[in-house]
């Protein structure tokens, strides 16, 4: 006789009494508004980083300015490898009204503090460490850069971090956003 180590499923009335009662749970979860909302897209406008509980610095006057905002965590490889081309960007953009800002999703205070002095970055890159900012936006993976337009609504995402190409892309939509009149 082979012996598993799960324990046997219920019969199937008991089965579906049980999902039906998680069915109701998450019925009323929804319609209690427990649930999160769902990511952001174009054309959503992005949280207040004003209201965010961010530390690390402060955050930068963003009124009327283009916005780039990367989450980013001290173990994801491929943010290891977005920050210099990141601070890149913020260098040659800074005089032309674009800010970029970094928010950490660690939840570690010494993993974000060894993160930023290993990278130095020339933007500011702040900590949610309260992750409320995160939650807010639903940020699917790490990285995941936002682009906001002048009026605060959200233009283009990027998922992940694919070297010059996502460089090249994050330009281009720079470039047109700067083109386009306030």
């Amino acid at each position: 006789m082979i012996m598993s180590s799960r324990p046997p499923l219920p019969p199937p009335p008991a089965r579906a009494r049980c999902l039906r009662t998680a069915f109701g749970l998450v019925c009323s979860l929804v319609a209690l508004g427990t649930v999160v909302r769902a990511e952001l897209k174009p054309g959503d406008p992005f949280p207040a980083l004003a209201s965010a509980k961010l530390a690390g610095g402060a955050v930068p006057d963003v009124q009327g300015r283009i916005l780039v905002v990367d989450f980013w965590a001290s173990w994801c490889a491929p943010c290891k490898a977005s920050f210099p081309a990141l601070g890149k960007v913020a260098t040659d953009y800074a005089a032309r009204n674009v800010v970029l800002v970094g928010v950490s999703v660690d939840e570690s205070p010494a993993a974000y503090a060894a993160f930023m002095k290993k990278f130095a970055p020339p933007f500011p890159a702040l900590h949610d460490a309260s992750q409320s900012l995160v939650r807010a936006v639903q940020v699917p993976t790490m990285p995941t850069t936002y682009i906001i337009d002048r009026q605060g609504r959200v233009r283009a995402i990027h998922t992940g971090y694919h070297g010059e190409a996502s460089d090249k892309r994050l330009r281009a939509e720079l470039d047109a956003l700067l083109a386009e009149k306030s």
